[in-house]
């Protein structure tokens, strides 16, 4: 059924699309600027940090809000294993802090 829906729409796609390449419309266009200077450039190191701490907290809020829904159900040892895991993340962000990682721009020290 997937094949067949994956035909179908190719079928369409070539049926109903453009039969001439015009290369007026094959040049890229960006709000009316011409666009300058290669696409492949490079992202700064920082956006990639800054991305993998908000999917590591991001997962983080996920578990603590899960726990605090069953709170009631896991008596001590729950608020036991919770702080642990809060205070292992806690130290995570410590030592992402001590060496930099939430510094970006021209002032950070690196060491």
């Amino acid at each position: 059924m997937v094949l067949g829906l994956v035909a179908l729409l190719l079928f369409f796609a070539s049926w109903l699309g453009e039969k001439k390449s015009n290369p007026e419309k094959l040049r890229p266009y960006e709000s009316g600027i011409i666009p300058t200077g290669s696409a492949r450039l490079r992202y700064p190191v920082p956006f990639f940090l800054v991305a993998i701490f908000f999917l590591i907290f991001d997962v983080e809020a996920a578990y603590i809000f899960s726990w605090a829904i069953s709170y009631d159900s896991l008596g001590w040892a729950g608020w036991l294993q919770i702080s642990f895991f809060i205070f292992v993340l806690l130290l995570g962000l410590l030592y992402i802090w001590k060496k930099g990682g939430l510094e970006w721009g021209p002032t950070s020290k690196k060491n």
